[in-house]
């Protein structure tokens, strides 16, 4: 079974663009369109995501909130976590880390690099 990546994110041409990648690296790939979706979704899921990409700024939950909550959930305690975000000064990494993101990809991205930091978190996770 190929890993599956859950990808947040509320601009879908940002989330087709991760998701078009990950699937031609060979991911499996599920969608949310905001860190409450995030959780709708996973709370929803029988079979929950290797990893997470997350949008940092998004509507009703953004992805800084989304992962603490992941984080304190322990049936998510094995799911990998990647900020995806055009945010990126000093402050808003460290926000990130000590919500427990496990690594941090700044919009735009390289599409190898996004792929090659999803691969990295997964394998650290296993």
């Amino acid at each position: 079974m190929p890993p599956t990546v859950l990808v947040v994110d509320d601009t879908a041409s940002i989330r087709f663009l991760i998701r078009t990648n990950l699937e031609l690296a060979g991911f499996d790939v599920i969608e949310a369109a905001d860190g409450q979706d995030c959780l709708d979704v996973l709370a929803g899921l029988e079979t929950l995501p290797d990893v997470i990409t997350m949008d940092m700024m998004m509507p009703r939950m953004d992805g800084v909130t989304a992962i603490t909550r992941v984080r304190a959930n322990p049936r998510f305690a094995g799911v990998g976590l990647v900020m995806v975000s055009t945010q990126s000064q000093q402050i808003d990494l460290n926000r990130a880390a000590a919500a427990g993101v496990d690594e941090y990809v700044t919009k735009p991205f390289d599409p190898d690099t996004l792929v090659a930091t999803v691969r990295r978190v997964l394998e650290s996770r296993r």
